[in-house]
């Protein structure tokens, strides 16, 4: 259950990084929705890392989480704010993934 805990607050911080990236083409009232997006996205991601490493070691927690965040964000940058692609940008994230998955498989 605390893996599950931990990837779905990678996911959350995948969420406030796309709030954040939102709030670059905004003002007024639409920019503070996308701050208080943001705000409420970091909470529940903060929650539950918190929750996930009472039972997982924090190095191995912290790491997954934040590589979770950072494909993940990443990703919405090429799709969603149609950020360059290039190979080593590919294979990067590619690199990044197996090591998640390493993390995950020699973690007890």
């Amino acid at each position: 259950m605390n893996w599950i805990f931990l990837i779905i607050a990678g996911l959350f911080e995948v969420v406030f990084a796309f709030c954040l990236g939102k709030t670059k083409g905004t003002t007024g009232h639409e920019m503070y929705l996308w701050y208080a997006g943001f705000a409420v996205a970091l909470c529940i991601s903060m929650g539950l890392l918190i929750k996930a490493t009472q039972n997982l070691p924090i190095g191995t927690a912290y790491a997954v989480w934040t590589g979770i965040g950072a494909v993940g964000t990443v990703l919405i940058g090429i799709f969603v704010f149609k950020e360059p692609v290039s190979f080593w940008r590919v294979f990067f994230i590619i690199t990044l993934i197996s090591s998640i998955i390493g993390l995950k498989a020699v973690s007890h």
